[in-house]
């Protein structure tokens, strides 16, 4: 009967720290919960350039966006009031409109209105030369994202490199293969890779709708060029 109880006490024991040991295990997971800054920290050094290469990139961006919209502005209004002033012969007042827009394509007319009574290869010409300026103004700096979308990923993947190099010189050093011996390495070398990916799509997509904005621009000034000169070559003008 002894025997019996001893055995029952001792099961009942094991139960109870078995069930000690659940409970507490939630509890110890909770408590090393990762953030997401955290996480980033873990990265390394490598973290820094391509903090860097982000910002950057947003900068650009941002000034890029907000400068090419301006210039997108609607400029139909300008044209026709231009094509009445040529027609009445008001010169003055038509090179007067295109200096107030103070947009890209006034000023490339401004340039070809101030070379009337020239031959129309030489306002061809002009109009020419500072479309080209006004478009490489346009361009400033957009470049640079493109540079960033390709050297974000390659930083990535130095980040990665840095990683493999941690896991072998740990796993050197202690003589085994263990979780806690190959988990910084594996942090470092996932999260600069996922960080330089994502920096780098990023900067290709936004590179890419800044020239798309830029392409509209140059075509709707080479329509209006067109125009112009096709209302200097008029008969009678």
């Amino acid at each position: 009967m002894i025997t019996f109880l001893m055995a029952n006490t001792d099961s009942i024991q094991q139960f109870v720290d078995s069930t000690k040991a659940i409970t507490t295990t939630p509890i110890a997971a909770a408590t090393t919960e990762l953030h997401f800054i955290d996480l980033l920290f873990k990265g390394g050094w490598v973290m820094i350039p391509l903090a860097f290469l982000a910002f950057l990139g947003l900068v650009i961006f941002t000034e890029r966006y907000i400068t090419i919209r301006k210039s997108s502005k609607d400029e139909s209004n300008l044209m026709f009031q231009i094509k009445q002033n040529i027609q009445d012969g008001r010169l003055d007042n038509a090179i007067a409109l295109c200096k107030n827009s103070k947009s890209p394509l006034a000023r490339m007319l401004e340039k070809g209105l101030k070379r009337i009574g020239r031959p129309i290869k030489d306002i061809e010409g002009a109009i020419e030369n500072t479309g080209k300026l006004e478009v490489s103004k346009l361009e400033k700096n957009i470049g640079i994202l493109g540079i960033i979308a390709g050297i974000a990923p390659m930083l990535g993947f130095v980040g990665t490199i840095i990683g493999v190099i941690t896991i072998f010189h740990d796993v050197s050093i202690k003589g085994a293969i263990e979780i806690g011996t190959i988990s910084g390495g594996l942090y470092t070398k996932m999260i600069t890779s996922a960080t330089g990916l994502i920096i780098g799509i990023v900067a290709y997509v936004l590179y890419h709708i800044l020239n798309m904005m830029v392409e509209k621009i140059i075509l709707k000034m080479e329509t209006d060029a067109i125009e112009f000169i096709d209302l200097l070559e008029e008969p009678g003008k």
